[in-house]
């Protein structure tokens, strides 16, 4: 599956020794690392399995454990089991008599019309349109949801979520019923990922977990504990998201890391989101983007995209009257790996087109692939480009996403 050797990739991704992944793809993490990094409540778990530790939005996070190389990591997550600690993501409860209806004001998803124990993607949107965060939603009940959202944004939007609900109480919808926001603070969230994370976590518990499906909750028994386990996460392989109490958090990371599941760090964790064509915020995504621009129209239903009622609507539907002056699109480019701020050129280098996001030498395809956006008209899948990489233009080819075929469970 590799054909490059993992030492030889390994370098070539930038890591460690020479810190470029570090210094680029945790760039957004760094500014917020100036002062004391705050630590996940598996801080001393990661020291004690040999964690490298590095700033990641403000927090000291595991780049690898021991001397397994980033590449073998992702290989074992695609092959096996890998868990990963994503306690520094930010955790909330909104609940009330008018929950549904103020979620559906705050973000662009159809909620109210959502099952229990279903998640989605959505996004939060400023006045103009443009995506304050991207946002995992849980609807627990037309009165509970459960919504997570990330670390390096956290200072951005706590303050306007909160404001946002404070103007929602005092809005006529919301004296129908005032809504409430708990920030599970010290919260531990662990996500196993890999086509035998299941086979492993049913080890675990009396629960049939044919009966979760990809985008679906449960409250699930394991080994005593009685932890929210989603089936999904941010590798494009099947597995599991399990929010876990603060007294509990280091108890149930024993449990899930015994063999064949490895201990995965952010190395692994990028390149993999990486191959699934999945966004990082403040690469992908920022307050300039659109949904639309972004490919993640498919978050709004084509109702909402119409009647808007949520924040951010009215620049929406100007991106969607208008058109979208970029799109996100993905790349293989031949000889060498783009990084983060390589211009994407017209055939011989005339004319910019745009920007790379995120790239990496894939693992899984052994191709450099790419992630970025280009100039509306020059979106389509094999359309031929050149990138500027390290100032020697390079062939490249717009290559649909996900880079990797998904394997989630559906039942």
């Amino acid at each position: 599956m590799n054909i490059l050797g993992p030492s030889r990739a390994f370098r070539a991704a930038g890591l460690f020794k020479t810190s470029k992944f570090t210094r680029k793809t945790f760039k957004r993490g760094l500014a917020a690392a100036a002062g004391e990094l705050k630590r996940t409540p598996l801080y001393d778990f990661h020291i004690q399995n040999g964690a490298k530790m590095v700033p990641f939005a403000g927090y000291s996070m595991p780049l690898a454990y021991g001397d397994v190389g980033q590449v073998a990591s992702h290989n074992h997550v695609r092959t096996s089991a890998g868990l990963f600690d994503v306690s520094h993501m930010v955790q909330s409860n909104f609940r009330g008599p008018t929950a549904s209806e103020f979620m559906e004001w705050l973000t662009p998803s159809s909620l109210i019309s959502m099952n229990p124990y279903n998640s989605t993607l959505s996004v939060l949107l400023n006045e103009n349109g443009g995506i304050i965060d991207d946002t995992i939603i849980t609807k627990h009940s037309a009165d509970a949801y459960y919504v997570v959202t990330n670390a390096g944004c956290r200072d951005r939007d706590l303050p306007w979520m909160r404001a946002k609900l404070e103007e929602w109480n005092k809005s006529e919808r919301g004296k129908e019923g005032p809504v409430e926001m708990e920030v599970l603070e010290g919260w531990g969230l662990l996500a196993l990922q890999g086509p035998e994370a299941a086979s492993y976590l049913q080890t675990l518990t009396s629960f049939d977990l044919t009966r979760l499906t990809f985008g679906t909750s449960a409250f699930v028994p394991i080994e005593g504990f009685n932890l929210h386990v989603a089936r999904g996460g941010y590798t494009g392989e099947d597995g599991f998201e399990i929010s876990i109490p603060p007294s509990q958090t280091i108890d149930v990371a024993n449990l899930l890391s015994k063999t064949p599941v490895q201990l995965t760090g952010l190395g692994a964790r990028d390149s993999l989101r990486l191959e699934a064509g999945m966004c990082l915020y403040g690469q992908e995504l920022n307050e300039e983007i659109s949904p639309i621009e972004a490919g993640l129209a498919w978050v709004i239903s084509k109702e909402r995209r119409e009647a808007g009622g949520y924040i951010g609507a009215e620049g929406v539907k100007k991106v969607i009257k208008e058109g979208p002056s970029k799109r996100r699109v993905g790349l293989i480019i031949e000889g060498a790996p783009a990084r983060l701020g390589a211009k994407i050129l017209t055939p011989s280098g005339g004319e910019r087109l745009g920007t790379v996001t995120s790239g990496i030498p894939s693992p899984t395809l052994g191709k450099n692939i790419a992630m970025g956006y280009v100039k509306s008209g020059w979106h389509k899948k094999g359309t031929e480009v050149e990138v500027d990489v390290r100032n020697k233009l390079r062939k490249a080819v717009l290559t649909p996403m996900p880079f990797v075929t998904p394997k989630y469970w559906r039942g």
